[in-house]
């Protein structure tokens, strides 16, 4: 098939955009077609490559401005559609040439947060390293799945408008030692990515969770941090406050109660210093009334919610954890037996969902021969 892309060439001489047409084979990736612009076009493009099998991370780029791994990206759809994909390097890091960026800040960033496993106590008496139970391991099960190939950075809202934010990377990898079992600096881990350019920096714009080849769902991993930062007390960030006051008002009244949400974010003297713009707000029938009229309705079944995930012991990330297998299952269509769970005794608790007990017993009676 004939295949033709563009490619933005950075260089000494500034920046170009110029196009390239070649042969390649139906199965080619992008990375083949960009060896063969190399082999055959000019020999100066400049790119990184090394497993091609999406698992080294090394080919990361973007694709009509959207980040992706070239080795997993096949030719031949878009050829069919006759497009002509523009290829760049990646978003948020400097460019040294063509599509290679100057990796160095990424890994400052990861370095930042100590990815390397803290253990907790000392060895078990037989020098043996401690056993820890599957079930227990698979709650960071994506965070493990990273293999650093800065997708997530390139398409970062946040890191775009600060360059100093930690980035999803960094804190997915955090969170990857905040829930393994093993790891002792769990609170230290958590204070960390407490300060200026931590977790509540981020603009939840979820760019990461849908560029990333592996399914790690940084932003996920960076909920689950706030979650746990605040079930451990630590919430002297604003944004940590701010969620902690949106949970209590659903709980309390189900109304989010925006007049009191300022003061309890910011404190009572930063919300004073806003009473000028304030004034302008309720002039112009932007305030919210400072009291909700009523408790919404049905709200009992917020505080429920809220109760039944303190009573199994789920808040913090866990409760996240297991909003995520729910979700996994639903969105494929799986009935997990009554029975059973896929991890142990234990790793699966299922929320309640209408009509999912009695799916269960269906599939059970079918599996039965009728039981």
């Amino acid at each position: 098939m004939r295949v033709a892309l563009k490619i933005w060439r950075v260089g000494a001489d500034g920046r170009a955009l110029r196009e390239y047409e070649v042969d390649a084979p139906e199965q080619a990736t992008l990375l083949d077609v960009l060896d063969l612009v190399k082999d055959r076009c000019d020999g100066t493009l400049a790119y990184r490559k090394s497993c091609r099998m999406m698992i080294c991370g090394s080919c990361g780029m973007r694709m009509d401005g959207a980040a992706v791994l070239a080795c997993g990206v096949r030719m031949r759809d878009l050829v069919a559609a006759g497009r002509v994909p523009v290829i760049s390097a990646m978003g948020n890091l400097p460019v040294v040439k063509d599509l290679v960026v100057d990796m160095e800040p990424f890994w400052a960033k990861y370095r930042a947060v100590n990815p390397h496993l803290q253990p907790a106590g000392g060895a078990a008496a037989d020098g043996r390293e401690p056993e820890v139970a599957p079930e227990r391991l698979s709650a960071i099960h994506k965070e493990s799945l990273c293999i650093n190939c800065g997708a997530c950075v390139s398409e970062c809202d946040a890191m775009s408008s600060d360059p100093d934010f930690l980035g999803p990377q960094a804190l997915a990898k955090a969170m990857r030692f905040v829930g393994d079992p093993r790891d002792g600096a769990r609170r230290a881990r958590l204070e960390a990515v407490n300060g200026k350019n931590g977790i509540w920096q981020c603009t939840r714009c979820y760019f990461c969770n849908e560029r990333c080849p592996k399914g790690v769902d940084p932003r996920d991993a960076i909920a689950k941090l706030g979650a746990e930062s605040i079930a451990e007390g630590i919430d002297r960030d604003p944004g940590a406050r701010h969620a902690r006051w949106f949970v209590r008002s659903a709980v309390t009244t189900g109304w989010l109660r925006e007049a009191e949400l300022v003061p309890r974010t910011q404190g009572l003297a930063a919300s004073l210093r806003q009473v000028r713009f304030a004034a302008r707000l309720a002039r112009a029938g932007k305030l919210p009334p400072p009291l909700p009229p009523h408790a919404a309705e049905r709200v009992v079944e917020a505080r429920r919610l809220r109760d039944l995930l303190a009573g199994q012991g789920r808040e913090g990330y866990r409760g996240i954890v297991q909003g995520e297998r729910a979700l996994g299952r639903i969105v494929r269509g799986h009935v997990e037996a009554l029975d059973r769970d896929p991890y142990g005794p234990g790793s699966f608790p299922r929320p309640w969902l209408p009509g999912a007990r009695a799916g269960a017993e269906e599939a059970e009676e079918t599996a039965g021969g009728g039981r």
